[in-house]
């Protein structure tokens, strides 16, 4: 809570400090202030003695000091300004130390509770009012002209004061608010009046003084005392000619005239520097500098001037002498007089005193600018590392500076605010380049006009990557336009620029406190660098982690008198350092940079040798955290100190990552050694199996460490990295980056510095936690680059180390045993040994509570000492603290969001905790924590974002807590405690990650398939919340509390639609998925749920109905329902394809209602009659409609009518795609679709199964086609006497419908069971197929039967010829209007691959019928993959070429797959490696075929001479760069030809 909302008497030391700056007391005093512990009680008894003996502080600002303490006494105890209820909510509002004038005075001015009080004490409580609000303005130096010093308008000067020590100056003010209205004589005497009697008292007095016109001499009820407001000056010969009157009044001898005019100096006029003012002001200052030895033994009087109206003339007061008593100067009375003559001995020989001292203490004590320098750049500690990053603001530096900025190569540097437009070519840019790369931009690249999260735009501008050089005011060398311009074009044209760009950075993407901003003075100083250091002071709130350098001391006076508009003299000089050689300040930042000057780092070379990487070479590559084989030799061990190498360590064991300093520590012997567990030897086990060669060589090696959330499987995987660094070239892949980048810079590191490109050292690449899709991804290109670069497939070019988190690691491990590692929380009995040893000596240094992930990881985990762990921790917690709250979130989140977080700034503003006193609010999150959420709560810092975060320190003590802290409030309260918690919700910094988080804790599923226990069907909360006393109506609330909270999100809304319907409340289910169709109209997914509401609500009401009678009229409304959803499922089909693509959604679903419709309507009574079947078929067939149903569906009967076709065209859609495409679905995807599980993971039996269900519907056969059946040839015979609709519906029937289903049978292990099965739908068909008119769908699949039945029982006698085949199929490519379906182009391009020898001329008929489909289908297939992203086009290939003729040289994928030996997921591995084409058996079956490269494309001869046929190569970049012959296997897909194992002919 902030200081002005507490009585003073409950006022911290944090209080305390934040009112002292409040008033303008300086820096150094506010320190040592806190440090004492001075609280609000504290504040109240302090002395000018104590303050003076205990704290050294100076006299005016004591006297300041002590007199704001009075005022504030007197003001009474203050009242809080709100209530409970919005305290955290006010205290949150992000506001600036600065206010602008004009807000400070209407707070001065219309108060009403001022208006309210009697006048006297309105102005006492005013005047209080604007003295706590005004910035306190340092003098002009004394005696001194400075032409670049200037005033601030409604800044405030410290009081009027009376004699010092002689020395130090008393200041007198006058405000001359009205005179100065006058005209110009009448202005002079009164100027000369004020002058003339305040220099007598100071030359009386012997002491120095300046007397101020233009500042408030006593405080009114707009004003306060001491405050600057100006006055225009439209002549200045009136205030030079007021001392004219030197001669004139100072009476005596003409000595005393003379020492007049050598004591007061010229007036001095100093600009006033006000924004809304239209005119020039001034602050006229004349000082007064009584030597000793020009006054001396004198008593000086003076007749004063006064103008008079009456005789409009000037007139004199008669002679008087003057002296300082207190701020005023009075006559010296009579009585008096003898008294003060005698004094004045005295006073000659103090100020003679004072002189000598003076000068011999420089006027300037030199401070050590070393230490004040490392404290501002390292917020106090001792050393400067990556924990900090610093943006630079500089103008042109000359080349002496260029020689001195090495300090800047080894800063963690974020951007750079750079004036110099010729920086890139001949500034401080080229010079830093030479040592990083950068990223080059301008002012306007950071407009966020199209209103782009903060995450898009650090990708867009690559930010974080490398440091972002701004270029403020254009760039001579740029050819795009943008040149530099003068100072008044840059204001109008570029400043709102510089405004935008310092908000977003400040505001959206760096956290405060995380940055540290550095002005480099190094030039001239001009308007826009002083307009960038007020931007940045407003949104930093405040001089906090500012700091400014200048050479030069004229350049920093100018810069200053401009830049106190935003921050007094005294805050200034607090924050700058100022004609300190850049030579000098580039020793010292070294001197405290952790990371010693080392030029280059070392990686291991293919001769075992070393080569260096170049900083600027490493830069390019920066997707890749690189680990050399010197990693963390250039630690700066003389500032490492044990304090820190202690943090370090214990930042580990609490249950931080590994870092490289932890191994490194540990090899060096600065800490213990990081434990090996057995799981770190089977892994290098492998590793060494494979550089070995004992296993199978592939050019891409991958190696699975499989790991329980929180087990060590990480630290495993960057123990591999360590140790093996100076054999292989190891990195972690930064996912935050494209894939194809990645790939590029992967290939960089392994080629870096090595001349062979099949002779280089393997690369071994982490990636921990990707998903499949990224992982088989980054696979793929590695593999296209390493066939493009003609690599020999033998070299082994790449280790992938991907270490991901599983439920079950040992299921996983099973999956692939050879390649993968798996980690548990369970300790063998070595490992139980080493940890226990271990945690002994870990006890000696640390206490157990701060390293207590390895305290519990020493305990294997243990559920029982979790349990009694987190029991005892919480055993005396506040439930009702904002700790607890926070501890709950957290937890919450951490429990079911793998990697969540909360940022620190969310936790501050969750905590309510206010802007703190400079460095002292580093430390107040900290302390503002209860003792549990210090033992459970672990900074970290997370590296995509670098938000400073906290997260508690293992997921189980995470499931614990939540499990614990809910029994005293309920999972879906603390959800909607957090979802209605609107400072959390809205909080401007991290939002995009923290909204991320809460948006995956609603939406996320589990799956088996990403390591989790289960299959779920909601997020693990909803499902957890669904099982609280009314859950289903809680995770309702909590659904549409989310789809508020999220901003309207359309995704939570098909999720509360899926939930609503599953629970049986369609009508509210329709609600919300019609909202999520209004809000995202295209989006697959969520049109697709609106059929889904239809379709469940259809079952329901199909399966609760009584069936024993079912009149027409009893079940029009189910028909209704079903027919809606089944239209809403072809709207969906129709729609453009634009949010997530999933291909078939909405198909499934119009074939799954359809076929319950189908049932629904055989079994109304009128069906099922005698006649009942035939009856329905002529009714659905035809256009008869019986009279039952005439009247009650006549709404419905055209729908009906057309519901063969429509379930045979979507099971046509279906099984095309089927044909088309690979089946995996992304992981995206997968929280979305709302199909079965089946339709997910095996759709192509689920369309078997349902083309069988649906046929049923409209045929009635005997159940033959049972597995053990044999097939006799009457069964045959009377199957072929059917019609041909019958015939096409028990084709349907028995799986020969469409090719999905005729493939899906070649699946069947049994080679002969599923050879009975297509004999027997071959015999469905007529014998004399040429005669009979058989439509060409039917042909196509009859066609497909015949290769799929030579695959299955080649020796059958129902096959028939590759001749007859050709001859039917040419029915296919006859011309006309209509193009020939997909599957006859698939067909076509298969039967006419030519199978002469090369020698022998090809048929040119045939050729021409092969290219034309070949054409089609490429051609078709790019329309159909246009909107498709790459996962979900990726082509599936059916079948191969063989080396036999007929139709035996066409060998289905499934004759391939036999003779791959291993799990699933390795020979998944062996075709993505193209090892499947090394197999003996696969090299004897598949003929190679000959082709050649040209302009990069693959090609083989066509049909005649000179012509020629593209063949697509599996990966795009694996063919030779070069025109090249070469030899290949050659697939047949929908895509057209394809080419697998491409070789160069020798």
């Amino acid at each position: 809570m902030e200081w002005n909302s507490l009585p003073w008497g409950e006022w911290t030391e944090s209080h305390v400090s934040s009112w002292l700056k409040s008033i303008g007391v300086k820096e150094t005093y506010i320190m040592k202030l806190f440090e004492e512990e001075v609280t609000g009680p504290a504040l109240m008894e302090l002395h000018e003695k104590y303050l003076r003996d205990a704290f050294e502080m100076k006299g005016g600002q004591i006297q300041l000091l002590l007199r704001k303490r009075d005022e504030l006494l007197k003001a009474g105890p203050q009242k809080p300004k709100e209530d409970s209820s919005t305290k955290r909510d006010a205290s949150n509002l992000e506001s600036s130390a600065v206010s602008t004038p004009e807000s400070k005075h209407k707070v001065g001015r219309s108060s009403p509770e001022i208006e309210k009080e009697p006048i006297s004490k309105a102005k006492e409580n005013e005047s209080t009012l604007v003295n706590a609000s005004l910035s306190i303005s340092e003098y002009r130096k004394f005696d001194k002209h400075d032409k670049d010093f200037k005033y601030v308008k409604h800044r405030v000067l410290p009081p009027e004061n009376g004699i010092e020590n002689m020395i130090v100056p008393c200041h007198e003010y006058k405000s001359l608010e009205i005179a100065h209205k006058l005209e110009q004589k009448k202005i002079t005497v009164k100027v000369a009046s004020e002058v003339l009697r305040f220099a007598c008292g100071c030359m009386n007095m012997r002491s120095n003084g300046t007397i101020h016109f233009g500042v408030m001499d006593k405080a009114t009820g707009i004003y306060t005392h001491g405050e600057i407001i100006g006055i225009p000056v439209e002549n200045q010969d009136s205030f030079v000619d007021a001392l004219d009157y030197i001669e004139k009044c100072f009476k005596g001898s003409t000595h005393h005239q003379s020492d007049a005019r050598s004591c007061i100096r010229n007036p001095k006029f100093i600009e006033v520097i006000d924004k809304e003012a239209s005119e020039t002001t001034w602050i006229i200052e004349y000082d007064v500098v009584p030597k000793a030895r020009v006054v001396k033994d004198k008593l000086y009087c003076v007749t004063i001037p006064k103008f008079s109206e009456k005789a409009n003339k000037v007139i004199y007061e008669e002679k008087a002498p003057y002296h300082r008593v207190g701020a005023n100067t009075p006559r010296i009375s009579e009585d008096g007089l003898i008294h003060f003559i005698q004094g004045l001995r005295d006073k000659d020989q103090h100020r003679e005193e004072a002189e000598l001292s003076d000068n011999q203490t420089a006027s300037d004590c030199r401070e050590d600018q070393k230490r004040k320098l490392s404290i501002l750049l390292t917020c106090g500690k001792k050393y400067m590392d990556d924990s900090l990053f610093y943006i630079i603001v500089t103008n042109k530096l000359q080349q002496e500076h260029l020689e001195n900025i090495n300090f800047l190569t080894h800063m963690n540097i974020f951007c750079v605010f750079d004036f110099d437009p010729d920086s890139k070519t001949s500034g401080l840019c080229e010079k830093y380049k030479e040592h990083h790369a950068t990223n080059l931009h301008f002012l306007h690249d950071y407009a966020n006009d199209c209103g782009l999260s903060s995450a898009n735009i650090i990708n867009r501008l690559q930010l974080f990557d490398r440091p972002s050089w701004i270029f403020c005011n254009g760039r001579n060398d740029y050819l795009g336009g943008e040149k530099p311009c003068d100072e008044k074009t840059w204001i109008k044209t570029k400043k709102k620029q510089l405004k935008r760009t310092v908000s977003v950075i400040c505001n959206e993407i760096l956290p405060p406190g995380s940055f540290v901003v550095v002005f480099l003075l190094m030039s001239q100083v001009e308007q826009p660098l002083v307009d960038t250091f007020h931007e940045f002071y407003a949104e930093m709130n405040g001089r906090d982690d500012l700091a400014i350098i200048s050479e030069s001391k004229e350049n920093y006076k100018k810069w200053s008198s401009f830049a106190q508009v935003s921050c007094s003299m005294a805050a200034l000089k607090e924050i700058s350092i100022v004609e300190m050689p850049m030579s000098h300040v580039d020793a010292t930042i070294q001197s405290i940079q952790l990371s010693v000057s080392r030029p280059t780092r070392s990686l291991p070379v293919f001769n075992k040798g070393l080569c260096f990487l170049k900083p600027v070479e490493e830069d390019k590559i920066n997707s890749l955290d690189i680990v050399s084989v010197d990693q963390c030799d250039d630690t700066n061990l003389e500032i490492l100190d044990q304090d820190k190498i202690s943090n370090i360590e214990k930042y580990f064991y609490q249950g931080g990552k590994i870092d490289w300093m932890n191994l490194w520590l540990a090899d060096k012997k600065h800490c213990g050694e990081v434990i090996q567990r057995d799981a770190y030897r089977e892994t290098n086990n492998i590793l060494e199996d494979i550089l070995q060669g004992n296993s199978a060589k592939r050019s891409i090696e991958t190696v699975n460490i499989c790991h329980q959330a929180g087990s060590g499987g990480s630290t495993v995987a960057r123990q591999i990295l360590w140790n093996w660094k100076a054999k292989l070239r190891c990195a972690v892949v930064k996912q935050s980056h494209e894939i194809t980048t990645v790939c590029e810079h992967v290939v960089h590191l392994r080629e870096y510095e090595e001349r062979d490109k099949n002779s280089c050292l393997p690369v071994l690449l982490l990636l921990e936690d990707c998903n499949a899709e990224y992982r088989d991804d980054l696979r793929r290109e590695l593999g296209n680059a390493i066939t493009t670069k003609k690599i020999s497939a033998s070299v082994l070019c790449f280790i992938l180390l991907i270490c991901k988190r599983s439920h079950d690691p040992e299921r996983m491990c099973r999956a692939l045993p050879s390649q993968t590692v798996a980690v548990t929380h369970k300790l063998t009995d070595e490992e139980k040994t080493l940890f226990s040893k271990k945690l002994e000596r870990l006890k000696l240094k640390f206490e157990p509570e701060f390293i207590l992930t390895f305290v519990l990881m020493s305990e294997g985990f243990q559920t029982s000492y979790i349990e009694g762990f987190v029991k005892n921790l919480l055993d005396n917690i506040d439930h009702s603290s904002l700790i607890t709250r926070l501890i709950r979130f957290v937890a919450l989140l951490n429990c079911y969001v793998q990697d969540s977080y909360i940022s620190v700034s969310h936790c501050e503003a969750s905590l309510a905790l206010g802007i703190q006193v400079e460095r002292i609010r580093y430390h107040a999150f900290e302390n503002s924590l209860s003792e549990q959420a210090r033992l459970v709560f672990i900074h970290l810092k997370e590296s995509t974002s670098h938000i400073s975060s906290i997260r508690i320190i293992h997921p189980m003590l995470a499931k614990e807590i939540l499990v614990q802290l809910s029994k005293t409030l309920p999972q879906s309260e603390i959800a909607m405690d957090l979802l209605q918690d609107k400072v959390l919700m809205c909080h401007r910094f991290g939002r995009d990650e923290f909204l991320k988080f809460i948006r995956v804790l609603f939406i996320r599923r589990n799956k088996k398939s990403r390591g989790d226990s289960q299959d779920s069907s909601f997020s693990p909360l909803i499902e957890h919340v669904s099982t609280e006393t009314g859950g289903i109506e809680k995770a309702v609330d909590l659904l549409k509390a989310a789809y508020t909270s999220l901003g309207k999100d359309a995704i939570v809304a098909q999720q509360l639609a899926r939930l609503l319907y599953s629970n049986t409340r369609f009508e509210e289910a329709l609600h919300w998925a019609e909202k999520a169709k209004s809000i995202l109209p295209y989006d697959t997914f969520v049109l697709d749920t609106l059929g889904q509401v239809y379709k469940w609500w259809f079952y329901h009401m199909h399966d609760t109905l009584d069936k024993q009678e079912l009149p027409p009229e009893k079940v029009t409304e189910i028909i209704d329902t079903a027919l809606k959803g089944i239209s809403a499922f072809r709207a969906s089909e129709k729609k453009p394809k634009k949010e997530h693509v999933s291909m078939n959604n909405s198909y499934y679903g119009e074939v799954d209602v359809g076929c319950r419709l189908l049932q629904l309507i055989s079994a109304v009574d009128v069906f099922t009659t005698k006649d009942g079947k035939s009856e329905l078929m002529k009714y659905l067939l035809s256009d008869y409609i019986p009279q039952a149903v005439e009247k009650p569906w006549e709404r419905f009967h055209g729908q009906l009518k057309g519901m063969n076709k429509s379930i045979y065209h979507a099971l046509e859609c279906i099984s095309e795609d089927l044909s088309y495409f690979q089946t995996d679905i992304s992981e995206e995807e997968e929280e979305l679709d709302t199909r079965e599980p089946e339709q997910v993971h095996n759709p192509r039996k689920w369309v078997t199964r349902k083309s069988a269900v649906y046929a049923g519907f409209f045929c009635y056969i005997p159940d033959i086609v049972s597995p053990m059946h044999d097939y006799n040839n009457s069964e045959m015979d009377t199957h072929t006497e059917s019609s041909g609709f019958t015939r096409q519906m028990k084709i349907y029937q028995l799986g020969g419908g469409n090719l999905t289903t005729i493939l899906s049978l070649l699946l069947d292990h049994n080679a002969k069971r599923s050879g009975r099965k297509l004999e027997a739908i071959i015999g469905m068909y007529p014998e004399n197929l040429k005669k009979e008119d058989l439509d060409q769908t039917e042909l196509v699949n009859f066609i497909f039967c015949q290769i799929a039945l030579a695959c299955a029982l080649p020796g059958s006698p129902k096959l028939v010829s590759l001749q007859k085949l050709q001859d039917l199929s040419r029915r296919f490519n006859r011309g006309g209007r209509h193009t020939p379906a997909v599957s006859a182009l698939f067909l076509l391009s298969i039967l006419f691959w030519p199978e002469e020898p090369r020698n022998k001329e090809p048929d040119s008929a045939n050729g021409q019928v092969l290219m034309s489909a070949i054409d089609s289908l490429q051609r078709l297939c790019e329309l159909k993959i246009k909107h498709l992203p790459p996962r979900k086009s990726r082509i599936i290939t059916h079948f191969f070429l063989g080396k036999a003729r007929g139709l035996s040289r066409i060998v289905h994928r499934s004759q391939i797959e036999k003779h791959i030996k291993g799990t699933l997921s390795e020979r998944n591995l062996k075709w993505l490696g193209g090892e499947v084409f090394k197999t003996p058996e696969v090299v004897q079956l598949l003929q190679r075929v000959d082709g050649w490269t040209e302009n990069g494309q693959l090609l083989v001869q066509g049909a005649t001479k000179g012509s020629k046929i593209r063949v697509i190569p599996l990966y795009k970049a694996s063919l030779p760069n070069a025109n090249e012959n070469v030899t290949f296997c050659l697939g047949f897909s929908f895509d057209g030809l394809v080419a697998f194992d491409i070789k160069v002919e020798e």
